[in-house]
């Protein structure tokens, strides 16, 4: 039979093994997402960039044509076009005055009201038939 201080060992041995397979499996996911993160911010730079020289280009050359000459499909080109400027409105950000002032009360928690308590509800005498209506809460 082992003694205490074996199977102690025995059981150390074990997990440095798993802890050891554990901690390389864990550092080199990381690398990897952190090596994804970092082409895909690349990849929205340069998608960016291509919408903004369509955009410049559109008074010479529509995407029809540059599908045409450069072999790039037509989907892409437009969705680089468009994503350009849905990409720039989502960003907009209210600078100072009232325009802050309104932004702030519609981002976060409302401000605080008193809280409502819906009464109960009682069906008309020309609905009886109908089931009643239960105001529900929006948040």
């Amino acid at each position: 039979m082992a003694t205490p201080d074996e199977i102690e060992r025995r059981v150390e041995e074990n997990d440095s093994a798993r802890s050891a397979k554990r901690a390389a499996a864990s550092k080199r996911v990381g690398e990897l997402a952190q090596r994804r993160a970092d082409i895909a911010d690349q990849l929205a730079d340069i998608e960016r960039e291509l919408g903004d020289v369509l955009a410049e280009a559109s008074d010479v050359i529509g995407t029809d044509e540059l599908a045409k000459f450069t072999d790039v499909p037509l989907a892409d080109l437009n969705q680089w076009l468009n994503g350009r400027k849905s990409t720039r409105t989502k960003r907009k950000k209210p600078t100072g005055g009232a325009a802050a002032a309104k932004s702030d009360t519609s981002r976060g928690s409302p401000p605080a009201k008193t809280p409502t308590v819906p009464e109960p509800a009682t069906p008309r005498s020309d609905a009886a038939d109908a089931p009643a209506r239960v105001p529900a809460e929006v948040t």
